[in-house]
């Protein structure tokens, strides 16, 4: 049975237009008509991880099902099909076009993603042999989620050419990356100082020798204690004092675990090789009197093919961080912290900024050693314990939910759509009214 309903994941959120127009970065990206195709009844907790395929034109859907059917009942535990229904009115490209004035260019586009069809695999077998009668090449069987497009498309080489800048703009803010045991990774690091940004790098003093041997040791920052058991928590809040006792507004955390920097536009990810990036983001906010938390959204739930505002408002922030130094609140519990950080700010009135302009590539949890997987991941030991831990901090808006044979938890962002951002006093005088694309531009990176 067909029946409409609204895209809402807990990295969108919905509200009716305002007079401010602000309600454009509550809006989902796309608004779907879902199908159930009613095979053999959904039921995702059967299945061992689900599959997308995005399909172009109706002739591609039907394409698919005439490849399918014959094997579908040993293929799928369920079927749903998400044909779009919303795009991007032109009234609401240039609302969010108004508010991100003064800002580098963002443009991108509809793609004309028909529908997607969304498998819910029964076997890892499964999954190999859908692709194989799809004709697409065998994704990677550990991924619990994949993403393929059908017919297959050719993919652009978008590391030819990466944004680069003739003269640095470094941060305003001071950068921390808390880590453990992660010396001889140090994937953001590494990024940083390709990226000729400052930062500082907190450790625990029993490896300070291993950190200072591949890190200047001028940016490393000891901690004044070790093996609290309580994850990267003690080291955030003690970050979060040291920020404030060098007299700064605001700092940036970061994961250890990020591969690279991206920025979005023209419907293209490409890397970054500059620092630039951080002052755009800090300049955005700082237009704002009621940002309270920041950051860059993850490169693979922004789509190519799909047309989004530059950032979402009012929902969670995570992994790269941009947080005001004087919201009464600080890290706590040993779980899911960004997203309670982020769910107490919301709850006092305070508004979030989650850029899709800006984004990241993180190492999957618990797929590097150090870190939080062995001390409070446990390598999926205590999965529900974790997703119990949020919804005991906050049982009006988490759920806990069933999919892909594991426990997961499900946040509502809707009561937040209401918090408006609120501007600097004179501040709109001092924004530049054409692009300003802070120094950046495209060119083949720095050998």
């Amino acid at each position: 049975m067909a029946r409409l309903l609204l895209h809402c994941c807990d990295r969108c959120l919905t509200t009716a237009e305002t007079e401010t127009g602000f309600s454009v970065f509550f809006a989902p990206p796309t608004i779907m008509g879902f199908e159930d195709l009613s095979m053999f009844g959904l039921r995702d907790n059967d299945a061992v991880r689900s599959v997308f395929i995005h399909l172009f034109t109706a002739e591609d859907e039907r394409g698919l099902y005439a490849k399918v059917r014959a094997e579908a009942a040993s293929l799928f535990s369920g079927i749903k099909l998400e044909r779009k229904t919303f795009r991007f009115s032109r009234e609401k490209e240039a609302t969010y076009q108004r508010w991100w004035i003064g800002m580098p260019s963002y443009r991108n586009v509809d793609r004309g993603v028909h529908a997607s069809l969304r498998s819910y695999m029964r076997s890892h077998a499964a999954v190999a042999r859908f692709a194989e009668l799809m004709g697409l090449p065998i994704p990677d069987l550990k991924a619990l989620n994949m993403s393929l497009c059908y017919p297959p498309r050719v993919k652009r080489n978008l590391i030819a050419r990466q944004w680069v800048s003739d003269h640095t703009m470094k941060p305003r803010y001071p950068v921390y990356i808390p880590s453990r045991r992660g010396a001889d990774s140090r994937h953001t690091a590494r990024q940083l100082e390709m990226m000729n940004t400052p930062y500082r790098i907190v450790i625990e003093p029993q490896e300070y020798e291993q950190y200072a041997a591949v890190i200047d040791p001028r940016r490393i920052l000891v901690l004044p204690f070790s093996n609290l058991g309580q994850g990267s928590i003690p080291a955030r809040n003690w970050v979060w004092e040291h920020s404030i006792g060098e007299g700064n507004r605001r700092h940036w955390i970061l994961d250890d675990n990020i591969l690279h920097f991206v920025r979005r536009t023209k419907n293209e990810k490409r890397f970054v090789r500059t620092c630039n990036i951080f002052r755009a983001a800090e300049d955005y906010v700082d237009r704002w009197a009621n940002v309270a938390m920041a950051g860059f959204n993850y490169q693979q739930f922004i789509p190519d093919t799909e047309q989004m505002p530059p950032f979402y408002a009012n929902t969670r922030v995570y992994s790269c961080i941009l947080i005001q130094n004087d919201v009464p609140h600080r890290w706590r519990g040993k779980y899911n912290e960004d997203t309670d950080l982020s769910l107490r700010v919301l709850q006092d009135g305070w508004c979030t900024l989650l850029f899709n302009a800006f984004l990241i590539t993180k190492a999957p949890t618990m797929k590097l050693p150090g870190g939080n997987t062995d001390e409070v991941y446990e390598r999926g030991k205590k999965r529900l314990e974790f997703v119990l831990s949020l919804q005991k901090q906050h049982p009006e808006l988490v759920r806990v939910v069933n999919r892909y044979q594991r426990v997961h938890h499900w946040v509502d962002y809707t009561p937040f759509a209401t918090n408006q951002l609120k501007p600097k006093r004179g501040k709109k005088r001092a924004i530049q009214q054409k692009r300003n694309e802070y120094g950046m531009r495209l060119d083949k990176p720095p050998s």
